[in-house]
């Protein structure tokens, strides 16, 4: 490593690093954020693109500078010279990912346990898939619906059935994404915190047949709680032939 410009490579990675970064995080990347973990999530993910233009930086300055220094001159068919390696070198590249990821995976963790700490006045919603349609329990109300509305402000706890194969769970306003897997029951904790101008809709992100594309839900979030307890007594009553939790057996698979 004789003879190489360690500072000036050094403020190179960081004008690149602080360049790519101003760059990246201009866009929107998730859109509105209409949920209590949007921002925590959008967070994340800014944080996440920082690090991504460190470590691209790092390689691209390293790539550049390496191709231009021991570059063959014209004419020069000689053999390089043997190299047996760097141990400082290899103990920095492997201790600066490290860090990173275990950066990036403690960050996550304490995100997501945040995200999903449990309010005890929680409303529980049980959604059901099956191709290629969506259908929402409310066991409080004892009513049911084919659009999914929840009231403003309060936790939701969707406990998630599959009728048949894996779909998943996404609004994309709200950011959390949760597989729905036939024959267990999956949950995700999400607080509606925003009154959209318009209704939001819930698709599926899992590859589940043909109609795929087509599997998608209305979803309504009502401005008060009165508001949602008026639009819930006005819907029909949960029918008794409805799969209880945890009893979601899978039905055959329509071909």
């Amino acid at each position: 490593m004789r003879g190489v410009p360690i500072p000036k490579l050094i403020a190179a990675v960081i004008v690149l690093t602080a360049i790519t970064s101003v760059i990246m995080l201009q866009p929107s990347w998730n859109g509105a954020q209409d949920s209590t973990a949007a921002h925590k999530i959008d967070t994340l993910l800014d944080v996440m693109i920082v690090l991504s233009s460190f470590v691209f930086s790092i390689v691209m300055v390293m790539l550049v500078y390496a191709v231009w220094r021991w570059r063959a001159r014209p004419g020069d068919e000689s053999d390089g010279a043997p190299i047996h390696g760097n141990t400082k070198l290899e103990i920095a590249w492997t201790v600066i990912p490290t860090v990173i990821v275990l950066f990036g995976a403690i960050y996550s963790w304490v995100t997501l346990s945040d995200i999903e700490a449990h309010d005890p006045n929680r409303v529980v919603v049980d959604v059901y898939a099956q191709q290629y349609e969506w259908h929402f329990n409310y066991p409080e109300q004892g009513t049911t619906s084919r659009e999914l509305h929840v009231p403003v402000d309060r936790q939701i706890e969707f406990r998630m059935h599959s009728l048949d194969v894996i779909h998943s769970f996404w609004v994309p306003e709200w950011r959390i994404k949760k597989d729905v897997v036939p024959g267990i029951t999956t949950r995700a904790y999400i607080t509606p915190n925003v009154v959209p101008h318009g209704d939001l809709t819930l698709v599926c992100t899992e590859l589940c047949g043909f109609g795929h594309a087509t599997m998608r839900a209305p979803v309504v979030v009502e401005a008060s709680q009165a508001a949602f307890d008026q639009w819930a007594a006005s819907q029909p009553p949960i029918p008794a032939s409805e799969p209880k939790p945890g009893e979601t057996t899978p039905k055959p698979v329509r071909q």
